[in-house]
């Protein structure tokens, strides 16, 4: 009897170290999935009833009922300031503190206040909206359906492409699933689901009215010259991307970040904007299409910023002042302009005075074709173009070239929560690699990958690249750890240790004035 007991215990025993050692390989695998295979694993594990398209009699319910849960609140703290001297920093008080020239009078931070909307795309945590829903937040309050709240991160953003990935501490969450933008076609019923107006989640229906939209509403402040600061011959290559789809679903104010879905449930984009002269619902919409949105993420998620390839070209769509202008016989395609130096165009041997006419075998008839085809690609990916030079056509593979990272936009302002800390560095962070842990000679590390214009690290000068290893002396090796130390934060003071080619360096930051 003993011995069938001890044998009992030590199958039992057994079954429970495979299956701690199953989970934990498991929850290693997800780590390094992206989002969708994510999702196309969750799905493959857990079949549910599909939901067919809608025909006949529209009939939206069950696509309704699927994405609700997965469609959330975003309610966001910011601070107002204004100065009696004109401007101002949120950090004169701890330069006068500290005997640093007082420069101007600073009124007293106002708290203003906030909301949109955001998409769950995974069961851990992940939220993707709009950057300018979150870009001047000092803090995230994230609302369920069903009444719970959480505190946000943020994990990477970019004004260029208008999208953030959030993340809040919960499991077993709701999502949407992901859908094929490339799939969408133009009449075909889509329900906006989201919060507008600050009411309670809302569900609207429409059609998509056309796909490839731009409406100039994205990277438009910097870029109204062609040319960079002090480079009168290099072209300045315009970098927000937009390719909208439109739809005449009905969308206000508060439906930024919010879902744009199919009748089988699927996201199809993520809602963006609307074109009214009053500011709400005037008859059109506009969501960035999903399959953009992917790649977005999974590179906010790996590396915390956009990692883009670029052609290196500015060109115009072809109208017919272009072709008066120029003597072009051609309907559509994008006029070169200019080519960047150095650039994956000029490496490929595309001129100054060419036509683009297709992309990958696909005829151009907008800017949009082109510039959406190269946002879902990386630095290194090969595009086939076809141009147009003297008369003829000329197919050629471009290897698509990293620019330099910009700078993008972020937070600082008053102390609370370890959560509120980390959104006002206004950083993005990714671990550091086991090769720069030993260039450095250091057991721990995160590497800065964005600096955001108005946070505290920009302030600060602390740069891009640097490797955090230490955040108010608690080692770091990834944004948890990053945001678990900033708990411990003292005395209103955020002490930053870290590493580059020029030596070791600490900045120790006020986080209160």
């Amino acid at each position: 009897m003993k011995k069938i007991g001890m044998s009992l215990l030590i199958a039992a025993v057994g079954g429970a170290v495979a299956i701690g050692g199953y989970k934990l390989f498991e929850n290693k695998q997800n780590e390094n999935m992206t989002f969708e295979e994510q999702q196309k694993v969750y799905f493959a594990n857990n079949p549910g009833s599909e939901i067919m398209s809608s025909t006949g009699n529209p009939d939206f319910t069950e696509a309704a009922a699927a994405v609700s849960p997965g469609v959330v609140h975003i309610n966001v703290t910011m601070t107002a300031r204004g100065s009696r001297g004109g401007g101002g920093s949120p950090f004169d008080m701890f330069e006068e503190f500290f005997g640093m020239p007082q420069r101007r009078q600073q009124q007293q931070p106002r708290q203003a206040k906030a909301s949109g909307s955001g998409v769950l795309i995974s069961p851990d945590g992940y939220i993707v909206t709009n950057n300018h829903v979150v870009e001047d937040a000092d803090k995230i309050e994230v609302k369920l359906t069903d009444q719970r709240t959480f505190e946000a991160k943020v994990i990477g953003r970019d004004p260029d492409f208008d999208l953030a990935l959030l993340k809040v501490t919960a499991s077993k969450l709701p999502f949407v699933k992901f859908g094929d933008s490339d799939n969408v076609r133009i009449g075909e019923w889509v329900l906006a689901v989201g919060y507008p107006l600050s009411l309670q989640s809302t569900v609207t229906a429409g059609i998509v009215s056309a796909k490839g939209r731009q409406i100039g509403i994205l990277g438009e402040q910097g870029q109204g010259s062609p040319y960079g600061y002090g480079q009168p011959q290099e072209p300045m290559v315009r970098t927000a991307v937009e390719s909208f789809i439109q739809t005449d679903a009905v969308i206000n104010k508060g439906n930024s970040g919010g879902a744009l879905v199919n009748t089988r449930g699927e996201l199809i984009g993520i809602n963006a904007a609307i074109a009214s002269p009053t500011g709400v619902y005037a008859g059109y919409g506009f969501a960035i299409p999903v399959n953009l949105v992917k790649k977005i993420v999974n590179d906010f998620k790996e590396f915390g910023a956009v990692q883009r390839g670029y052609v290196g070209i500015n060109f115009r769509e072809i109208d017919e002042a272009i072709r008066k202008e120029y003597k072009i016989d051609d309907i559509n395609g994008l006029y070169v302009f200019d080519v960047v130096k150095e650039g994956a165009a000029a490496a490929a041997g595309i001129q100054k005075g060419d036509v683009i006419t297709k992309v990958e075998g696909n005829t151009i008839y907008s800017s949009s074709d082109l510039q959406e085809r190269v946002a879902r690609l990386n630095p290194g990916d090969k595009l086939k173009l076809t141009y147009k030079r003297d008369g003829k056509e000329r197919d050629v593979t471009v290897t698509l070239k990293a620019q330099e990272a910009k700078k993008s936009s972020a937070d600082e302002e008053v102390s609370a929560s370890a959560t509120e800390i980390f959104n006002k560095l206004g950083a993005s962070f990714t671990p550091a690699s086991d090769a720069q842990k030993k260039k450095f000679g250091v057991n721990s590390g995160v590497v800065i990958t964005q600096v955001h214009r108005g946070g505290m690290f920009e302030y600060f000068g602390v740069e891009k690249g640097l490797v955090v290893t230490h955040v108010n002396g608690k080692p770091v090796n990834n944004v948890d750890d990053v945001e678990s130390a900033l708990g411990s934060t003292k005395r209103n003071i955020v002490r930053i240790t870290g590493v580059s080619e020029s030596g070791t360096v600490e900045f120790n930051f006020p986080i209160q004035y």
